[in-house]
């Protein structure tokens, strides 16, 4: 899951950011309001982690602008402002979830992976599609009953065609998904992935939309 983080503090961010690429997630760093709603026009997030105290525009009239546009992207408030009023102020703006600093990157994390399941409908955290269950808190999967050894890289693909399932990711889109700003992509990383997935599912689990991208299928 590729993840905006709009933090100035320098420290903060570089924390944020380092703690939750451990857990699994890609994260791209802005360290204004200006800078976030050109990065929020072109790259497809799954989630907007937000201060409010932000240097030429606002936390708040981001995120206010973003609800008027009708953007519907999740977006969990990171801030000092710990008043009932500041807080009010931000769920009333548009904020799904509010986090006061200093906080606990598990629980930070935490919180990430509950409004995702919110976005996609679930409501246990496994995700579990046919003869496969994964589990975004541990990084553990299994097929058919037997557990599956995944590398970050083939664990962030494969939940992210099973974000919506039946729909078909490009290359280009499945990338987006897996890389951030600051990390190379090789011409060929996705095929390789893929490959090696098919090697530990049933063969037809990945199919191949020719000149369209990828999708999984429930095999019997």
């Amino acid at each position: 899951m590729r993840l905006l983080l709009v933090e100035d503090d320098p420290m903060i961010g570089e924390s944020v950011r380092q703690g939750l690429r451990q857990d699994g997630f890609t994260v791209d760093w802005t360290r204004d309001g200006t800078e976030a709603e050109l990065a929020l026009g072109s790259e497809p997030y799954a989630l907007l982690l937000l201060d409010l105290g932000l240097p030429g525009k606002s936390g708040l009239d981001l995120l206010a602008g973003l609800r008027r546009r009708g953007n519907g992207i999740p977006v969990l408030v990171l801030t000092a402002r710990d008043t009932v009023s500041d807080r009010v102020r931000g769920l009333d703006a548009g904020a799904d979830d509010y986090l006061v600093k200093p906080f606990d990157l598990k629980e930070l994390s935490a919180r990430i992976r509950a409004l995702l399941r919110r976005r996609a409908g679930r409501s246990r955290p496994q995700i579990v599609f046919g003869a496969l269950t994964m589990d975004p808190v541990t990084h553990e999967a299994a097929y058919r009953g037997r557990p599956l050894v995944l590398s970050a890289r083939e664990f962030m693909l494969l939940r992210a065609l099973l974000e919506k399932p039946g729909s078909v990711l490009s290359r280009a889109q499945l990338e987006e998904r897996m890389y951030g700003w600051d990390e190379e992509v090789e011409s060929n990383a996705v095929e390789v992935h893929i490959h090696n997935l098919r090697k530990k599912l049933d063969a037809g689990f990945i199919r191949n939309v020719r000149g369209v991208g990828y999708m999984v299928v429930n095999v019997p």
